[in-house]
């Protein structure tokens, strides 16, 4: 396994723990535990048979939660002004989560990659445009909180963590 491979698969089991996470009310240490222990390597349907980046998928999953607030406020920002994130399908909302946290904390991953990387996620989800939702939401978010990888000048208004 590449370190590339390892992270993909990581963030594509990231977003159905943040979807589970969800649905259940469960907290990120035990659904980190869960899937560390019992599904990676054993759970074909998620698609993560593979090797996965244990480490970042803990700190995707324990990260989006721990700065929600943040993280949906900056998503709100960069939606049409007649969306909500509540009005989003969970498992998408998911992905802009998961998306949006490694664009605000993990500056080590640049932004374009993010952006491809769940981008690609959506597609293991979706078949139609949400795809392209994604791409274009986190591509918005991208040029708020990554600006000077785009050549540009930071909004005063971005929360940083």
């Amino acid at each position: 396994m590449n370190s590339r491979e390892g992270r993909s698969a990581a963030r594509l089991a990231a977003v159905q723990a943040l979807y589970q996470m969800e649905l259940t009310g469960t907290g990120a240490e035990e659904t980190v535990f869960e899937f560390v222990e019992h599904r990676f390597g054993r759970e074909p349907e998620t698609g993560t048979a593979g090797e996965v980046d244990n480490e970042f998928f803990g700190r995707l999953v324990r990260g989006v939660p721990e700065h929600q607030d943040e993280i949906d406020a900056g998503i709100t920002k960069v939606l049409s002004a007649d969306w909500k994130l509540t009005r989003i399908d969970s498992i998408l909302r998911a992905t802009l989560r998961a998306g949006a946290y490694e664009l605000i904390a993990c500056k080590d991953v640049p932004a374009k990659v993010v952006i491809d990387e769940y981008v690609d996620v959506s597609h293991a989800f979706f078949p139609g445009d949400e795809p392209s939702f994604v791409n274009a939401a986190l591509d918005k978010l991208a040029h708020r909180k990554r600006a000077v990888e785009f050549g540009e000048t930071p909004p005063d208004d971005e929360l940083q963590f």
